[in-house]
């Protein structure tokens, strides 16, 4: 389990890290005014959506499907099911497709209201829906057959696929010269990037003779099962989105540049949330599915566990420098070409609020997993839309007072009651047990990370007193402030939870 959750991560990682490549290529080319603006909602719509039908519910309903009847039935049996699923898939993103480019101005003027009075924004946000909506379709594709592999514990080609958009989009960036708005060249790059990924994950699939073909479709005990399964995983999926969809609504009434600071901010929060806490989920799901189809209820329970001690080991030193040091990552990272000092610290203090909620972020893929495993997408569903409605009502509270930063911070207390009400579900039904070793645990994260984020604070004032006005000023800040940050941490780790619990954390 740990060699592949390292897998997922490292590739994971090489995708955030050509990421933030590209929102630099981004924030130099676009900045945060109209154009960018315009772009950001064209991205966020069809990733929405993805979100929803391909990453969120699909993947919740189809891999606990698919491990049971490949385990059970026989790879013969589970490629028929596949297959199946994949003609009813295909079949409904073809639909959503043709139905979204007929009607997307009505589409841009629901989610994003702001953008009707408006002509310049509006306008370009639906010809650049228009042109990023079809990687939806493919990427939900992708979604599937990186299901099915994941549950042959083949992780590395979902893992990587997103580098591909990355590259992309930065090559067409590159190229926005040849196209009439480097928006333009940025929506042809996701859509490109959509037929890399497909091509990459149609062809390993095929390689390990798992491709799925067309098959009539039939609502067999199997096929019923998952759409039993995929309601709730739907309806949890999209209360998450209509809170981000919620966000893109209310911020296309706040002043040019709200969309950007928050896309920018979400952006590094991503960072832990898909390096850690996607990962681990990634793998955690098939694993804890294997061993409860078996039987193993203990390993089970012992694989979740660890999952949540390596989530939480390298998520702290994330919280503790988003919420101390915000304003000097977003400098270092984009303050440059179109993005300014000042957009950088909209975005620095957007990240601050975000990072409130970073452990339930990181976290809730792991916990869900128990119940997910045992089919059950009810439970996780009744706890998301719970926390969706803390989320919304919260942000019509403070977005007048805060702007944007309203909006992150009601996301962020969100999660927590997401993850609470969980937690709480699955201690009720005995799938997780807290004793007196996991609170000694979190109790020691939480101090790791309070003598963490005090350091990291006290440092960036001496940093910046001491270096001046040099050249590169906030990125040599960052650099030290890693390696100090890497330190501390580590002399924390070893003080507070000693050698032979990490050792026992990679043999377990």
């Amino acid at each position: 389990m740990l060699r592949r959750i390292f897998t997922v991560g490292g590739f994971t990682l090489l995708s955030r890290l050509t990421g933030f490549a590209r929102d630099i290529m981004l924030a130099a080319i676009l900045g945060a005014g109209p154009i960018a603006d315009a772009f950001f909602v064209a991205l966020r719509l069809p990733n929405h959506f993805r979100a929803i039908f391909a990453e969120g519910a699909f993947n919740a309903a189809f891999i606990p499907a698919y491990a049971h009847i490949h385990g059970n039935g026989g790879e013969a049996s589970a490629r028929l099911f596949a297959s199946r699923i994949f003609t009813l898939l295909l079949a409904v993103q073809v639909i959503l497709l043709a139905v979204a480019w007929l009607f997307m101005p009505q589409v841009i003027a629901l989610l994003a209201p702001g953008f009707v009075d408006d002509p310049q924004r509006g306008a370009l946000a639906v010809t650049l829906t228009r042109i990023t909506f079809p990687y939806l379709l493919l990427i939900t594709l992708v979604t599937l057959y990186g299901g099915m592999l994941n549950v042959m514990h083949r992780f590395a080609t979902a893992a990587a696929a997103p580098i591909l958009l990355n590259l992309s989009m930065m090559a067409a960036l590159a190229l926005a010269v040849f196209f009439p708005t480097a928006g333009h060249a940025a929506a042809w790059g996701v859509l490109v990037a959509g037929v890399l990924e497909f091509l990459l994950l149609a062809g390993d699939a095929k390689r390990n003779g798992v491709l799925p073909g067309f098959a009539k479709p039939k609502l067999d005990e199997d096929v019923r099962g998952f759409f039993r399964a995929l309601g709730p995983a739907t309806l949890g999926s999209m209360g998450t989105q209509v809170a981000l969809f919620a966000d893109t609504i209310i911020a296309t009434f706040l002043a040019a540049g709200a969309l950007s600071a928050l896309y920018y901010a979400d952006r590094l929060n991503q960072l832990p949330i898909g390096v850690i806490g996607i990962a681990i989920g990634t793998v955690l799901l098939p694993e804890m599915s294997r061993q409860l189809t078996s039987g193993d209820r203990i390993g089970a329970m012992a694989s979740q566990r660890k999952a949540f001690d390596f989530t939480l080991l390298f998520s702290v030193p994330f919280v503790a420098a988003f919420l101390t040091v915000p304003d000097i990552i977003m400098r270092a990272m984009f303050a440059r070409g179109a993005f300014t000092k000042s957009d950088a610290a909209a975005a620095g203090a957007t990240l601050a609020a975000y990072a409130v909620g970073l452990i339930p972020f990181v976290l809730i893929r792991s916990a869900i997993a128990t119940f997910l495993a045992r089919k059950d997408t009810a439970t996780p569903m009744i706890a998301a839309l719970t926390g969706v409605a803390v989320n919304v009502a919260l942000k019509i509270a403070l977005v007048g007072s805060l702007a944007q930063i309203g909006l992150a911070l009601a996301t962020a207390v969100g999660a927590w009651v997401n993850l609470l009400l969980v937690v709480v579900f699955a201690v009720r039904r005995d799938h997780l047990e807290i004793d007196r070793g996991f609170v000694r645990s979190m109790l020691k994260f939480a101090a790791a990370g309070i003598v963490l984020a005090a350091a990291l604070w006290f440092s960036s004032r001496w940093l910046a007193t001491g270096m001046g006005s040099i050249a590169l000023r906030d990125e040599a800040i960052l650099g030290a402030l890693i390696v100090i940050g890497a330190v501390v941490y580590v002399v924390l780790v070893f003080a507070l939870f000693g050698k032979r619990w990490l050792a026992s954390l990679i043999r377990r």
